[in-house]
């Protein structure tokens, strides 16, 4: 038996994870925003404005630290409050997936700051499947919420 159905505390608790990672989510789609408004100036042969890129690596990296940060929320909530296998569920593993996703997002990113174009279309590309999948993780996870 879930223990959020009779207790108030774990209850609350266990509400923490959707609301962490609904903001995560948020955020890293925000991050895309700017990214995919960076990639449509260089494609045009517009100067990217400095504040541009700023912005971007500004809102990118504590998205991301968030977004994993909040990942390991779900495993912990999963066990601690609601008495679950943490990967028994496809909200779970799509979950680590995305997670994983977000990691090789993180590191091109990084990798494209210290100046390697050659990380520019992985980086574009894995955040746009990054952002979808964790939707995708958001909406497996409605059905599993306290």
């Amino acid at each position: 038996m879930d223990p959020t159905s009779h207790d108030a505390v774990a209850r609350a608790l266990a509400w923490l994870h959707p609301g962490w990672m609904l903001v995560s989510v948020v955020l890293v789609a925000s991050t895309l925003r700017l990214g995919i408004r960076i990639r449509r100036l260089r494609l045009s042969g517009e100067r990217v404005p400095a504040s541009l890129y700023r912005g971007h690596l500004r809102l990118a990296k504590p998205a991301v630290a968030l977004l994993l940060a909040g990942f390991l929320g779900g495993p912990l909530s999963s066990v601690l409050l609601r008495g679950w296998d943490p990967i028994e569920t496809l909200h779970g593993v799509l979950g680590c997936v995305s997670a994983l996703l977000f990691v090789f997002v993180a590191v091109q990113g990084r990798r494209l700051e210290r100046g390697a174009g050659d990380a520019r279309a992985a980086h574009g590309w894995a955040s746009l499947v990054a952002v979808g999948l964790a939707l995708v993780t958001a909406l497996t996870g409605m059905v599993l919420l306290p």
